[in-house]
């Protein structure tokens, strides 16, 4: 047997490849949308991927089950587990197999047994496999897909939170909370093989270790310790991290059917003749560092750096629109993956960041600022703070007389902040509020301040902020 995984850092998104060295025959579990990685390994290994398994409709990235099945002819082995509102609706134009709970499937000599795991989908299947050709009759691993993860186990209230499905959220961790109780029947030597890792926003805790054992998560991960299922419930619908925007786009996009890329899909670095029109009608993101940006950029452009493209972009950009990137020629097609990786298809191609920067069209700046130079003028109101951190971080302590607007949601709340006012952007390091100067000029603040260093360096500082209740005490 031929076991390969894969593992996307900007997504922490984990898949895998599975093959039958005897039949030349190989199967993706969980496939992302770039599916050149997985073409490329089965050649290397003499196999042929004649099959993709999918163990939920994804919300956080777009699936290649399709793209598998469009390119290469592969089967699709998909859940029909779930209720009949909530099934994939483009499966029937390609070769395929629902499954539901005991089902089983083979590749070549290995053998895949499905098993109902309902609670963070209810569509939510995993798959138990056998290496028959090895000479086993007994299953040697389990892939959860977001069932269960090292450590941490797949929240059930996205379909709520991100897809708007109303009153779901108590369901599916009842339904997770008996999902769970059959994973601890399960022997203790079954290596789990996840779909996400640290960083994922599909459960809260993840490790960071691609791989664990049935046994080890028995002992070790927080979520299977509770017996009672009542603070089960309260446990995991609990401080789970927010859930991004796109997540919801991406539930539709998986359940439809993503566009298909095709082998030769790529873009296009346009002429500055065309920026002003693609600021009108579009969205211009600049790419470059953000002290870079702050500098000299394009009126109307919004700044997400390269580095934190994948987690911001699907909270920021608007997908109805056509989106143009500010970036090198060297960097476009990788920042375009990205975006097609959360679904955002609507690009219209690249400017030149150098040309930009040389040529006149970057006239807009904003200013960045220490703490030390600001806190007079904070302290008395003279600025309007903005903290973009999370609820979870601003809980833990935050500067007196800011205003909480969470990044993810500031070009909604923005509204909320007066117009003519000063403004300071602060997050905890400078990096979230960046962007945020960044969009808050797009809308048309004029006097938008970066706090450097953010809440992290107002502390190293020694400047007073409002902590919580048992901490100020302590």
């Amino acid at each position: 047997m031929l076991l390969k995984y894969f593992y996307d850092t900007k997504l922490a998104h984990a898949s895998y490849l599975v093959g039958c060295q005897r039949t030349k025959e190989a199967v993706v579990v969980d496939p992302g949308r770039q599916i050149e990685s997985y073409l490329e390994m089965a050649d290397r290994q003499g196999v042929k991927i004649t099959a993709v398994a999918e163990t939920h409709i994804h919300a956080d990235y777009v699936s290649g089950a399709r793209e598998l099945a469009e390119r290469v002819g592969a089967k699709l082995y998909v859940s029909d587990a779930g209720p009949d509102d909530w099934k994939y609706e483009y499966v029937s134009a390609y070769d395929h197999q629902w499954l539901t709970d005991g089902d089983a499937f083979q590749i070549g000599n290995i053998g895949f047994t499905t098993m109902h795991t309902p609670g963070h989908t209810p569509e939510s299947i995993s798959f138990l496999l056998t290496d028959h050709g090895g000479g086993a009759s007994t299953p040697m691993g389990i892939f959860t897909g977001d069932f269960i993860f090292v450590g941490s186990i797949g929240r059930p209230d996205l379909l709520e939170e991100a897809a708007g499905m109303v009153d779901t959220a108590e369901p599916g961790a009842r339904q997770l909370f008996e999902s769970m109780k059959r994973f601890r029947d399960l022997p203790d030597h079954l290596q789990v093989w996840p779909a996400h890792g640290a960083g994922s926003a599909c459960g809260k805790g993840l490790g960071a270790i691609p791989s664990s054992t049935v046994g080890y998560e028995k002992l070790y991960n927080p979520a299977l310790q509770y017996e009672d299922e009542e603070e089960f419930v309260k446990y995991i619908l609990a401080d789970q991290p927010e859930a991004p925007k796109y997540f919801a786009v991406m539930k539709r996009v998986n359940k439809e059917g993503p566009k298909i890329l095709g082998e030769n899909h790529s873009h296009e670095m346009l002429p500055l003749g065309q920026l002003d029109e693609a600021v009108h009608s579009g969205v211009v993101v600049d790419l470059r560092p953000s002290a870079d940006f702050a500098r000299g950029h394009v009126p109307g452009s919004i700044n997400i750096p390269t580095s934190m493209l994948s987690p911001w972009a699907g909270w920021l950009i608007d997908y109805d629109k056509t989106t143009y990137l500010i970036c090198h020629p060297g960097e476009l097609e990788e920042a375009a993956r990205v975006l097609h990786a959360i679904g955002c298809d609507n690009i219209g191609g690249g400017f030149d960041a150098s040309a930009i920067a040389g040529g006149g069209s970057a006239t807009e700046t904003y200013k960045t600022r220490p703490p030390e130079d600001l806190a007079s003028a904070i302290k008395n109101k003279d600025v309007h703070l903005i903290d973009v951190r999370s609820r979870e971080e601003w809980d833990q302590g935050h500067i007196e007389h800011a205003s909480h607007h969470f990044l993810g949601r500031l070009a909604n709340t923005a509204h909320q902040i007066p117009r003519d006012s000063k403004v300071v952007t602060q997050c905890q390091s400078g990096a979230r509020s960046a962007i945020a100067a960044s969009l808050l000029q797009s809308q048309g603040y004029k006097n938008v301040t970066n706090l450097t260093g953010g809440y992290g360096a107002w502390e190293s500082a020694g400047l007073p902020s409002v902590k919580p209740a048992s901490e100020a005490v302590a």
